[in-house]
């Protein structure tokens, strides 16, 4: 049936291409003609009558596919029946799941008796997709962009590689047999893991599938008639399999497949075990490896094991700490990239050029090699969705990300019609007009000009946002350096750290720099560099250290104090020498070093955190944060994301990551005290919202722990316990009293409100009584179990009810009974700072009614003065400093902290019979507070009181984070311990 002549709108296409698109048509029309009369003559409708019908937007449609793709041309006129096909099936705008391909496939492939008819049967179906896949992609229906082009490649590649697989395995079955069954008792198949965009779910039109191929474990076949090793089946299934896809015969190929991301390349095993994998990437995985593996995806075969084995070379892929040091591997081969596009004249390729496709994949690798490991959310195949979650991990700007991402697509989409012509794997711009004019038709651009104008913007801006991510940090120093006359350059530190010029040279320049005593600063830089750690380093980090140190010198330089910077970060540097990654992160990140310079001058205590723990040194990259400390809300937010991350059940991690989580949240209240942001109470207030959040988080561990081993303990009600913690954590002293500083330790006391008698309800039930005491064993042992970023807290659990002699854990009724029948006085004035700090909340309002009726009884003053007064000079006589002397103990001395607390602790038990509102804090500040307000003490005294108290615990304060003596000198502090002790001697001591 001949088509009508106006079938084909051609006047809708550019005048340049309308040549070639008549030639198109016409040798479509023979080929219509041909099967027409074929059909005619098996008494059969031919495919002209359906194309006669198809609709004129569709006919607009064809005029521009054929404009544009010489593979749709080619594919229609070998099969024009194809067309009608798939507009029928509602292929040619929307693409069938995966699951519709791999039905489709395998029934096509049931047919096929041997390996010519499976290639055949691949082949045309893919070819068949393929056709629907560049129509849509030129036509853009509604829901199609390049994000689901790429996705229906990956899907295509995916059921031909599965069906193929599933088709060899039965074929190969009889001669072979199949694989032993693992030590498990599970079947045993080939794991085919799909890498690079195949791995990502992102494949382009004409892209190369890269497969790495494993089985789990070793043994030998069953049931054919030759047995073979596991190893030498697997090989062959695998050749067989890569035939199917990469040979090209009559019907052409159906996937090229690159096989040189397995381990150790062309010149490696196939095939591996599980075992001999995880082992390579443990002791030979290199760099460009850890790259290729981000995104590693099982994409046919036993997925369930393709996900194991992936799991187990995680740690090899994301590191569990900040590794800084992808970075340079990643500028080492965007460096081999771009020497590869000068030496081949390659600027016109968009993937590799400047500004191109592979610069914004390298953006985004660099962040999940760098922080995958610690920022899970980033342990993703696809780019897409990793570069969507950056914003929210603080790592790029949401205005970043909102450029990158539609340039991407852009580039994306441009690598999409350059395949799209011939069904061909290039990303290099044409050179050829009718090219340039088909090239920009797809892209809906005026002309050639138009698009070239656009992409120029477009890799511009791709190339700044990779050098921000990629640059070499020495660059951007030397700039600023020799912006600025007079600085020291960063070649002249690097001289001076080597050593190169000699000592008297070393100690000038060291001088004229701003050291105060070069001398010094140059032994100390000596004795690093011919330490036997600097000179038994591997390689890599002794490289790294070389690049870091002129960078340190140089910050160093320019702190407020070079000598005591310096003093204190060598020792942090020394620490790290066998983490290299850390000296990478450090050298990453110029700015991280001048806030670590200005830190470390200011406080001792916080360079030996950092030592201590270098996994910190991750804070001083986000300056917002590191001087603005986390409220209460948003500490438990931060905390809960962090643990969410970690699988269920890894307690391991879960410890890890908590202690990560207390120190860095201390060095940030730390770093916002010394910058002057806080004032004493709000450091207070913050250290102890941390503490609070912990022990929430690690009570609910340990419930959860218990519970799940042995199930629900009773209620004394007679009820089970819920899922909640059915538990009190109270807070004594500085925690109690919100006055936590730094490495302050936690007096705790556990309380339930369980039953006497009874059991738990699990598989291996506890008395009640044991559970409750091994729920407090636990949450002791959570706290001061030490990994390797340290202990949580330190517990004291001595003021519990008979102390150290007592129950670790009592009922709510015997801790009650014990403070009204068998208390001390002592032991009432510590719990006037006590207060519920996690547990929960119907208990905790059990506790503040007990604690309000011992502490609101009336007592015998008198007798409570004497009481108060003897516990005190027995403290003294213990604790207190010697006297005399220019100095005095800020705590124990009279007139210092303690006697200000016994001032507190007296009035609540001795007024608040009278006056119930000094029950209601249980910190100093506010006890002397309601003193005031409500007219016990004199409103001077109480005034005089605090001014005296926040002056002894900021200077004590000080000392902490200085490593000083908690001292204060008497010259500074006489008129606040004369306002104490004169207080002191009218309520506790008058005169007789």
């Amino acid at each position: 049936m001949a088509l009508p002549d106006d079938f084909l709108p051609l006047d809708a296409i550019p005048e340049p291409l309308a040549a070639p698109l008549r030639h198109a048509w016409e040798r479509l029309g023979t080929a219509l003609e041909q099967a027409d009369n074929l059909a005619s003559l098996q008494d059969q409708e031919g495919p002209g009558e359906t194309w006669a019908a198809l609709a004129p937007h569709r006919r607009e449609q064809l005029a521009r596919v054929l404009a544009i793709s010489d593979f749709a041309a080619e594919t229609l006129i070998r099969h024009p029946d194809w067309l009608p096909h798939l507009d029928a099936a509602g292929e040619l705008d929307a693409a069938p799941d995966g699951a519709a391909w791999h039905e489709t496939l395998a029934e096509r492939l049931e047919g096929a008796e041997d390996e010519a008819a499976m290639h055949a049967a691949i082949r045309r179906f893919r070819r068949a997709r393929m056709l629907g896949i560049v129509w849509r992609d030129l036509t853009r229906p509604p829901g199609i962009d390049m994000w689901a082009t790429a996705a229906a490649v990956t899907r295509l590649a995916e059921a031909c590689l599965e069906q193929a697989l599933a088709w060899l395995e039965r074929h190969l079955e009889a001669r072979w047999g199949r694989p032993s069954p693992r030590a498990d008792g599970s079947e045993q198949r080939l794991v085919v893991l799909g890498m690079g965009k195949l791995g990502a779910g992102e494949l382009n039109l004409s892209s190369d599938i890269d497969l790495i191929f494993a089985f789990p474990e070793k043994g030998e076949t069953q049931g054919g008639r030759k047995a073979l090793e596991h190893q030498e089946y697997f090989t062959k299934l695998g050749q067989k399999l890569i035939t199917a896809l990469d040979a090209v015969t009559a019907d052409g190929f159906a996937f090229r497949v690159d096989m040189r991301l397995r381990p150790l390349g062309d010149g490696g095993p196939l095939v591996g075990s599980f075992a001999s994998l995880a082992s390579y990437y443990q002791d030979q995985g290199r760099e460009w490896e850890r790259y290729a593996m981000l995104k590693a995806r099982p994409v046919a075969g036993d997925l369930g094991a393709g996900a194991e084995l992936l799991a187990s070379v995680r740690p090899f892929v994301y590191r569990k700490y900040l590794d800084f040091g992808a970075i340079e591997s990643l500028r080492e081969l965007k460096a081999m990239i771009n020497r590869e596009v000068r030496r081949r004249g390659m600027q016109g390729n968009i993937k590799l050029g400047p500004g191109g496709i592979r610069e914004v994949e390298f953006v985004v690798q660099a962040f999940q090699l760098i922080r995958g490991g610690r920022d899970t959310e980033l342990q993703v195949t696809s780019l897409k969705t990793a570069l969507e979650r950056l914003p929210e991990l603080g790592l790029l700007p949401e205005e970043v990300v909102e450029e990158l991402t539609p340039d991407y697509v852009f580039l994306r989409d441009i690598e999409h019609a350059l395949q799209a012509l011939e069904d061909r794997q290039t990303q290099t711009l044409p050179a050829e007009e009718v090219d340039r004019e088909r090239l920009a038709l797809a892209l809906d651009m005026e002309d050639w000009p138009a698009l070239m104008a656009k992409l120029d913007e477009v890799r511009a801006r791709v190339r700044r946002h990779f050098d921000a991510v990629i640059a070499d940090p020495e660059e951007e120093v030397e700039d600023e350096a020799a912006a600025e006359a007079g600085g020291v350059e960063l070649e002249e530190w690097r001289a001076l750290w080597r050593d190169v010029q000699g000592e008297e040279e070393a100690l000038v320049r060291l001088e004229e720099a701003g050291f105060a005593d070069p001398a010094a600063a140059y032994r100390r830089l000596r004795a690093l560099r011919d330490s036997r750690q600097v000179q038994t380093m591997q390689r890599i980090g002794y490289e790294r250290l070389e690049a870091l140190m002129p960078l340190l010198l140089d910050a160093a330089a320019a702190s407020d104090a070079p000598d005591v910077a310096l003093e204190r970060v060598l020792p942090l540097v020394e620490s790290v020498l066998r983490r290299t990654a850390y000296l990478a992160l450090l050298r990453e990140n110029p700015e991280a070093l001048e806030h670590l310079m200005r830190l470390c001058s200011a406080s001792p205590w916080i360079a030996e955190q950092l030592a201590r723990h270098p996994i910190l040194l991750d804070e001083l990259l986000t300056p917002d944060t590191l001087y603005t400390p986390a409220d209460k809300t948003r500490l438990a937010d931060e905390l809960r994301q962090a643990l969410g991350r970690i699988p269920e059940g890894d307690e391991e991690a879960e410890l890890e990551a908590l202690r990560v989580f207390k120190h860095a949240q201390v060095l940030h209240v730390a770093a916002s005290d010394i910058a002057g942001t806080r004032h004493l109470m709000k450091v207070s207030d913050y250290l102890t919202y941390i503490a609070e959040v912990v022990l929430e988080t690690v009570l609910g561990m340990a419930w959860k722990h218990l519970t799940r081993k042995h199930g629900f303990p009773l209620r004394r009600d007679g009820e089970r316990c819920g899922q909640a913690a059915e538990f009190l954590i109270v807070g004594y002293g500085k925690l109690g009293g919100i006055e936590l500083g730094y490495g302050s330790d936690l007096d705790l006391v556990f309380l339930h409100d369980g039953a006497t008698q009874g059991s738990t309800d699990g598989q291996r039930p506890l008395d009640n009584a044991v559970f409750f005491t091994r729920l407090g064993q636990r949450i002791i042992h959570l706290l001061t179990a030490v990994t390797p970023a340290g202990s949580l807290y330190e517990v004291d659990m001595r003021l519990r009810p008979s102390g150290n002699a007592g129950l670790l854990v009592s009922s709510l009724d015997a801790f009650a009974d014990y403070q009204r029948r068998e208390a001390w006085t002592w032991e009432h004035q510590a719990l006037v700072r006590a207060r519920v700090v996690a547990g929960h909340a119907e208990l905790a309002e059990g506790f503040d009614a007990v604690r309000g009726e011992i502490l609101g009884r009336a007592r015998d003053t008198a007798t409570l003065r004497e009481e108060v007064v003897a516990m005190r000079h027995k403290m003294r006589e213990h604790l207190a400093g010697s006297g005399g002397g220019d100095d005095f103990d800020l705590k124990q001395d009279p007139g210092g902290m303690v006697d200000i607390e016994f001032l507190c602790q007296y009035t609540v038990l001795a007024m608040s019979h009278e006056t119930p509102a000094l029950l209601t804090y249980s910190d100093n500040m506010r006890i002397l507070e309601t003193l005031e307000s409500s007219g016990r003490l004199p409103a001077e005294d109480c005034q005089r009181l605090r001014e005296a108290y926040l002056a002894c615990r900021t200077a004590a304060h000080r000392a902490a984070l200085t490593r000083e003596p908690g001292r204060g000198r008497n010259d500074d502090f006489a008129e606040h311990r004369r306002a104490v002790i004169d207080a002191w001697q009218r309520l506790l001591e008058p005169a007789t």
